[in-house]
């Protein structure tokens, strides 16, 4: 090894301080692969060998294959520099100051210079520099020097976790080995119905600021504040698993589990012996009186039992004994914010700071099996180069909230019309400040709050369906562009001119001359999206004059017309826009409910009495082809609808092309749904 080290130091430069055990590790390793791949090449005379290296740990192959000049074409893929890392994990601006680092000076005064020197120099020896994402691209330029010829997304092997039709049951399977854990966890404060809980999580290594943890618990705050004003009956229980020094689990979490497993069992035993009873008083027939199933003795083990779920403290927010307890950032955060799990709280923090697995005493379930249970992931990462976390709540139908500060979140954006319809929800983490990030993220954490249990349905299948834009199948296409083009630098007289390119999103094979490529087209919006809108509730829109709730029928669905063809509300306040061009080319959608008469007169719809409706539906009854003429009376009655001038029903019949006398017939003959149904 010190041979080695010297050796690197005398061709290369690259200082190597002999207590870095994890860079003698990947000197180690360097060495040996170019050993290997020297060996190699002298065998393999027929074709072209390429080497594909994954970051700086093996960096050091690169620069030995370069300097021995040994026949092997080389790419270098960085998912992450290593200064990059640290200077996000410390207090640092660092996308807006990425051009001004002194980038030896930051290596340097955070002890890693030497390992950036192998980063650097693999950098700069490969034949192809490749990074997993855009915006790891921009920081490898600044901190690296040397341009990304491409990028290569990571990708999934989608088929490992597909579950076709069966992943909604693989949801609600595991969500009750959830439910199970929350009953214990929360014994004795189990004051929240869990048909009405939603469960949310982040995963990932401790990096506290890097992971987004810090904004994290900043929105559930927020939040919690927010379901509170609002009387939600919702509540949220959020996990955050990341792996942390402990001692052991904490004696409130593990008694909490051992109570109700012993009252379940107990209830289970009683149940039983009251099926039994009743069976037989069933048998002998006669009345059978329910309170003489549940005897004395019954009776007072349950009592027992559920003494025994009384408790006089609150729920811990954290499952196990902390190494570093009262300097524990996650703690100290929650702790300064209050969140400690009281009854009146809508949010409850659980603090698992161990990777689950299926031996868990706690869960019984594996990290996968905990993802389908849960209902949203929350990923708000500052840096964050790709992202498999939330990749792979996409993939398993989990939606997830990322921002456009990891790679995985600039990826679909740049790939989706709208994200968010399909279950990916993007902070804007670049452009605005912290204050606005965490309101954004508060906020979409309570817009999937507010959906019905339909919505989340819908929404789990639309972000299923995305699983195929990362799948290896598709993602490795890259990795085949990037290997031609490492071929078309090494040995260039093998290739026709201009037979690649590449291009600002990747490395793109041409046929010929350069063809200028157009933007990669988008996935649209999906069909089902019209079927389940969120459109804005009453309590969003309180301070604006014009909301839903305080519409008509007839206002509600102009306004909403006029917001599909893409107008803002404002300028339908101010009458701007041209309205008239835009009444003759509206079209009326479809009605998923048809309101009934008695909603119809309570919003004032139409002045028609239950008299005249009866005496109309005799005549109808008694003309029939007659009714028509008969039904002239009500034209007038039906003229004042929407305003006392009855000037809007004039405009609406010119949209719908209806008279007020088939709007009469259309009421007379039960529709219930005024003009539309005419």
């Amino acid at each position: 090894l010190d041979e080695w080290k010297g050796d690197l130091w005398s061709i290369a430069g690259i200082p190597s301080p002999p207590n870095d055990h994890e860079t003698n590790e990947a000197i180690l390793f360097g060495y040996l692969v170019a050993w290997f791949l020297g060996e190699f090449v002298t065998h393999e005379r027929k074709s072209a060998v390429i080497a594909h290296f994954h970051e700086w740990l093996a960096g050091v192959g690169i620069t030995l294959c370069r300097k021995r000049h040994i026949d092997v074409t080389t790419i270098f893929t960085t998912h992450a520099t290593l200064l990059g890392r640290y200077l996000c994990a410390g207090s640092v601006d660092f996308y807006n100051n990425l051009r001004g680092f002194d980038v030896d000076h930051e290596a340097g005064k955070r002890g890693i210079y030497h390992r950036y020197c192998i980063e650097r120099a693999a950098t700069h020896c490969c034949d192809v520099f490749t990074t997993v994402s855009h915006i790891t691209a921009y920081e490898a330029e600044h901190l690296l020097k040397r341009k990304p010829d491409g990028v290569l997304p990571n990708g999934l092997n989608v088929v490992k976790f597909s579950a076709m039709h069966e992943f909604q049951n693989l949801h609600a399977v595991a969500k009750e080995k959830i439910h199970a854990f929350v009953q214990g966890h929360f014994y004795g404060h189990f004051d929240f119905d869990l048909e009405n809980t939603l469960y949310f999580f982040t995963a990932g290594r401790y990096e506290y600021r890097n992971k987004g943890l810090d904004m994290f618990i900043e929105s559930l705050q927020r939040l919690n504040e927010k379901l509170k004003a609002c009387n939600s009956p919702m509540t949220v229980v959020a996990f955050l698993i990341t792996p942390a020094e402990t001692h052991s689990f904490t004696v409130e979490t593990l008694k909490g589990q051992a109570v109700v497993k012993q009252l379940k069992e107990t209830v289970h035993d009683i149940a039983k012996r009251m099926e039994t009873r009743l069976f037989e008083k069933a048998a002998r027939g006669g009345d059978v009186a329910t309170t003489q199933f549940l005897t004395n003795e019954d009776q007072i083990l349950l009592k027992r039992r559920t003494f025994a779920l009384k408790r006089s403290t609150l729920p811990p927010i954290v499952t196990h004994n902390m190494a570093n307890d009262d300097s524990d950032p996650v703690l100290s955060q929650l702790r300064r914010l209050g969140l400690f799990n009281h009854p009146s709280d809508r949010v409850k923090i659980v603090f698992h700071p161990e990777f689950l697995n299926s031996n868990n005493p706690l869960f019984g379930l594996d990290y996968e099996e905990f993802v389908r249970g849960c209902h949203l992931g929350v990923f708000p990462s500052y840096y964050e180069p790709w992202g498999y976390t939330p990749a792979e709540c996409t993939v398993m139908g989990v939606p997830s909230i990322t921002t456009n500060l990891s790679g995985f979140g600039c990826f679909m954006d740049d790939n989706i019309v709208d994200s968010s319809e399909y279950g990916i929800y993007i902070v804007d983490r670049r452009m605005k400040s912290v204050e606005e990030s965490i309101q954004q993220l508060a906020d979409q954490m309570l817009m999937f709050c507010q959906k019905s249990r339909r919505q989340r349905i819908n929404q789990r299948n639309r972000t299923e369906r995305l699983s195929d834009l990362l799948d290896w199948k598709r993602m490795g296409l890259e990795y085949i562009k990037a290997r031609q083009l490492a071929l078309r630098r090494a040995y260039p007289e093998s290739f026709d001119e201009d037979y690649f390119t590449v291009s600002g999103s990747g490395v793109d094979e041409i046929s010929g001359a350069q063809v200028a490529q157009g933007p990669r087209p988008k996935v649209p919006n999906p069909r089902s999206t019209p079927g389940s809108p969120r459109i804005r509730t009453p309590l969003e829109g309180m301070d604006n004059e014009l909301t839903l709730a305080r519409m008509s029928i007839h206002d509600r669905e102009r306004f909403l017309q006029y917001k599909m063809r893409g107008h803002d509300e404002d300028e339908l306040i101010a009458g701007e826009g041209d309205e008239e061009e835009f009444v003759k080319q509206i079209k009326l959608p479809f009605r998923q409910r048809q309101s009934t008469r008695e909603e119809l007169l309570a919003e004032g719809e139409f002045d028609v009495t239950e008299a005249e409706v009866e005496d109309a539906q005799e005549n109808v009854a008694a003309v029939g082809g007659q009714a028509i003429a008969q039904l002239q009376q009500f034209k007038e009655p039906v003229g004042g609808i929407g305003k006392p001038d009855g000037k809007y029903f004039q405009q609406t019949t010119q949209l719908h092309g209806v008279t007020a006398t088939k709007t009469a017939t259309a009421i007379v003959n039960g529709s219930g749904n005024g003009y539309h149904h005419a």
